[in-house]
């Protein structure tokens, strides 16, 4: 007995020791000054809710938005429209202003490309992506969408498991029902920070938490625009947070072909929870790393910008961060 504590007690001890080297070399990452070219270039997006569709919002509210989103250099917005049900369908009475607010957004922002933001969960008992029939219903919501004057489609499926051929699929016969000059984007989640890392986890947990950096190239494959969704990390200091979107920013950059835009995700709203400290995944913090794994590239990645969750959430504090951090690198603080 005494034997097999000893044993058991050396696993724990050698996994903390990995464990505690990993959280180093996170925290490492957020380090040093970016270069001073890894900032906008004016190809961003911003996630808007549901209220902009279904008559909570209407001029008032954009006209409060329009500087923000110009100052921001914001060329692309995702709109929700949804959620599909769970058969695929997307019901019209669900975004009952959708017209009214197209007409309104390209009178005020007619530069801006409007994507109609589609999606559901994926869990057992909901949307099954891996059904050719709820595909088909979904690609012809998306379809609608297009018809009805959105720019393109904007998907954010969660969770979607890694190496899952449902997405893959849905994204094929996607793009050959819309067709090449229809905008097709889609969020992703979080991404193996380091190779084999995702395929391990997936061994001992009981959902993926990455994807490897091989289904995110395949899935960028179907795509013209990739939004890493690098919040709700877990991360518990912001130094581990920051090192965290570093390593993201530079593996998601070796994975999406380069004409593909990557737009890295920053976080404005205030959600306090298990998977997110709100004092540790702050919009600089963001925003820095951000910066920081663009530099590690060396030179300035073309089709590559940020994502900012989200429209409706963000606090003047955020914006002020996001527009220093990134925009006009300057120092802002979250607030």
């Amino acid at each position: 007995m005494k034997w097999f504590l000893q044993r058991v007690l050396a696993a724990v001890a050698a996994v903390l020791v990995v464990a505690l080297g990993a959280a180093l070399l996170v925290r490492l990452q957020y380090t040093g000054e970016p270069a001073s070219w890894a900032v906008s270039n004016q190809t961003n997006a911003l996630w808007m809710g549901h209220a902009w569709v279904d008559g909570r919002y209407g001029e008032r509210e954009l006209a409060e938005l329009k500087p923000r989103i110009t100052e921001g250099g914001i060329s692309d917005v995702y709109v929700h429209v949804g959620p599909l049900d769970y058969d695929g369908r997307l019901d019209p009475a669900k975004h009952p202003e959708l017209e009214g607010f197209l007409r309104m957004f390209r009178r005020e922002l007619p530069d801006v490309r409007v994507s109609a933001w589609v999606g559901q969960r994926v869990e057992e008992g909901e949307l099954d992506l891996g059904d050719e029939a709820t595909r088909t219903r979904v690609i012809e919501a998306a379809a609608g969408l297009v018809d009805a004057g959105f720019d393109g489609v904007h998907y954010n499926f969660e969770p979607v498991p890694n190496n899952d051929p449902g997405l893959l699929a849905l994204l094929e016969s996607t793009r050959e029902e819309l067709g090449e000059e229809v905008l097709l984007s889609s969020a992703v989640p979080t991404v193996e920070p380091l190779g084999g890392l995702a395929f391990t986890l997936g061994l001992l947990a009981s959902k993926d938490p990455f994807w490897s950096s091989g289904y995110l190239g395949r899935v960028a494959e179907h795509l013209d625009q990739v939004a890493v969704m690098s919040y709700d990390t877990g991360m518990p200091t912001e130094g581990m947070y920051g090192g965290f979107v570093v390593r993201q920013t530079q593996v998601a950059m070796d994975a999406v072909p380069p004409d593909v835009r990557l737009l890295m995700g920053v976080p404005a709203y205030p959600d306090d929870h298990a998977a997110r400290n709100p004092e540790a995944e702050t919009t600089a913090a963001a925003t820095r790393a951000i910066r920081i794994g663009l530099s590690e590239g060396g030179r300035r990645r073309d089709e590559f910008g940020t994502a900012l969750y989200a429209d409706f959430s963000a606090t003047r504090g955020q914006w002020e961060a996001y527009l220093d951090g990134w925009v006009g690198p300057g120092g802002g603080e979250d607030g």
